[in-house]
């Protein structure tokens, strides 16, 4: 019987089948029983070729999953020479390897590795013995804060996916999740059930929900405490293992911008070796202080759950991002690296308590091009910046502005506006590419515009529930990001837009970016959008949208005429909208497409 037989016969309109990406057995595997080997390889190969994506099996060549390149490995590997990977085994290691020093800071809670450990396994436990069988789907909704940090490690070790839910989104959007993720058990803050209370009766698939108090409020929907629920797991040892590397460990939902959010699939081996590139560009190590200013439910925090566990470094929680917070915390427990979009590093620099550190401080930063203005005033901070870049369906950053030395000779000015670009791929992953509609890479002379397409080991395994959205994003064996950019000489690649985004104006493109970057680079300029406006002549023309910074002022005039001295004058907005703050998803992005709406409300068609 092949998986997608057996999956399709334990498939129910509930979607509480296993989401497996391949054939799970529970049984321990024997590195001594060459006949569990040989199955084991036979259950590899036929997980490539089917993924299980919510009702229906989608059925890919093998090669799908590495572009056009076939597979190369031997036809018999002894099991002493492959293992499969998985980002359970940084835990395992670390809880070894450091099980007295501290993992997890949270307030005046300090969890070692140990503690760590012990926590995911009996979460693990508690899961299984709750009814949660291999692929079932646990949902979490909650900030970041420890339990959801264990939930990363506890969840997969049950033989679990993990569904971290945008804590900000509509008591309809988190059912809506919730539903099509199938899940069967659902972990909520306490804060955050009043988001649950208006659709708590109506999720279809969900069998337990269980609150976690960390903000001292009750659960406003009927709950089991999660002290209780931990008590149904024993802290029995579990296996850090997984049969196989393809299956799922977690499923990121999209923003949902332009309609309902899609799921992204993890699995096992992409996180693993998504984690170890973040490692890499990010420069972590055991004396790595991790503050988390990137909300763990964004690709699970670009997998730094799993990356800052895999080298024993301290994981600092944090509900929600605080300038001053941030900061005290930054001094207090010596912080030595965060992550964020540069809306949150634009708030750290322009708080009252921003000041040099005195230490090394390393900041990844993503989620939007960065401008060289802000990159310039957290360098002048002592920052180290890292700038990446990615998607949800890429685990989170794909490429990395990997800096030269020589760039260290360079005016600031310069240096900080090539570290604005977003580079090359990670060590983990497959070359980048910037093509035309018909697949060919443009030329490399930082001019030519095309798409952004890139394949290999941290691209998303599919869309769940939805083969056709996966194929279109797969079209040609790469996957589509949806971002212009441009290639340079030195194979650097440099966004100018999301192709949604492009202002075409008189036949012109205008680059979004390039504009807000000539904005912002104005001294009196916190932050700056860019969209296009309807124009009866060219069709269609740049409108800024700006905020300034606390004490000054700058007129609309004064702005344009600032524009005209950096850029060509027919990129320069014909109009600015001063205002207090700028729409932003809860990562920090700007939703363009609210400033969008609004200049395009009373007509009929976006060409003008």
């Amino acid at each position: 019987m092949t998986v997608a037989t057996r999956l399709n016969a334990t498939f129910s309109e509930s979607h509480s089948d296993p989401l497996l990406l391949s054939d799970v057995v529970s049984a321990p595997f024997a590195a001594t029983d060459l006949a569990q080997e040989t199955q084991g390889q036979a259950r590899r190969a036929e997980n490539r070729a089917i993924i299980s994506v919510g009702a229906q099996d989608w059925s890919l060549p093998d090669t799908a999953f590495r572009g056009e390149r076939p597979m190369t490995r031997p036809p018999s590997v002894p099991s002493v020479a492959r293992s499969e990977l998985t980002p359970l085994s940084f835990l395992e290691r670390s809880a070894v390897v450091f099980p007295d020093r501290v993992a997890i800071v949270h307030g005046r809670r300090r969890l070692t590795y140990a503690d760590f450990a012990s926590q995911a396994t009996r979460l693990a436990n508690a899961l299984r013995a709750s009814g949660v069988t291999p692929g079932d789907r646990v949902a979490y909704l909650c900030p970041n804060i420890p339990e959801l940090l264990v939930a990363h490690f506890g969840v997969p070790l049950a033989g679990a996916v993990l569904v971290a839910i945008n804590t900000r989104l509509s008591p309809d959007e988190v059912r809506y999740i919730c539903d099509h993720a199938g899940a069967k058990v659902l972990v909520a803050d306490t804060e955050l059930t009043r988001v649950l209370e208006p659709v708590a009766a109506e999720l279809t698939t969900v069998e337990k929900i269980v609150a976690v108090d960390d903000a001292g409020v009750d659960s406003s929907v009927p709950a089991e405490r999660y002290e209780d629920f931990l008590e149904h797991g024993e802290t029995e040892p579990l296996p850090w293992t997984v049969d196989d590397e393809e299956q799922a460990i977690s499923i990121n939902y999209t923003s949902g911008t332009t309609g309902r959010p899609k799921g992204v699939m993890y699995t096992h081996r992409g996180a693993y070796l998504n984690a170890l590139g973040e490692v890499v560009h990010s420069k972590h190590s055991s004396d790595s202080v991790y503050l988390w200013t990137l909300p763990m439910f964004h690709c699970n925090g670009w997998c730094t759950t799993w990356a800052v566990t895999a080298v024993g470094g301290r994981h600092v929680c944090l509900r929600a991002v605080e300038p001053s917070r941030v900061w005290q915390l930054m001094r207090d427990e010596g912080v030595t690296h965060l992550n964020g979009a540069p809306t949150v590093l634009i708030s750290l620099a322009n708080a009252p308590e921003a000041a040099p550190l005195g230490r090394p401080l390393t900041i990844t930063t993503a989620g939007a091009p960065p401008s060289p203005t802000i990159i310039e005033q957290m360098t002048e901070l002592g920052a180290r910046i890292v700038h990446v870049y990615g998607l949800t369906e890429t685990y989170g950053p794909y490429t990395v502005c990997e800096r030269q030395s020589d760039w260290d000779a360079f005016a600031a000015g310069d240096r900080a506006r090539r570290l604005a670009r977003q580079g090359v791929a990670y060590v983990i992953a497959d070359p980048v590419r910037v093509v035309d509609p018909d697949m060919r890479d443009v030329p490399r002379d930082g001019a030519t515009m095309g798409e952004v397409v890139m394949r290999g080991n941290n691209v998303m395994a599919g869309y769940f529930g939805d083969p056709e959205a996966t194929e279109a994003a797969f079209t040609g064996g790469w996957f589509h990001s949806g971002d212009l950019a441009v290639w340079h000489p030195d194979g650097y690649i440099e966004l100018r837009d999301r192709a949604k985004d492009v202002i075409i104006s008189g036949g012109e493109n205008i680059s979004t970016i390039e504009v807000e970057q000539a904005i912002a680079s104005h001294p009196a300029v916190m932050e700056a959008a860019v969209v296009a406006m309807p124009h009866d002549h060219w069709g269609e023309r740049p409108k800024a949208v700006v905020v300034v910074k606390p004490g000054t002022s700058v007129t609309a005039e004064e702005l344009i005429a600032h524009v005209h001295g950096r850029i060509a004058r027919f990129k320069a907005p014909d109009a600015i909208d001063f205002v207090d703050a700028l729409p932003k998803t809860s990562t920090g992005k700007i939703q363009k497409y609210v400033l969008r709406e609004k200049e395009w409300a009373r007509h009929s068609s976006r060409i003008h």
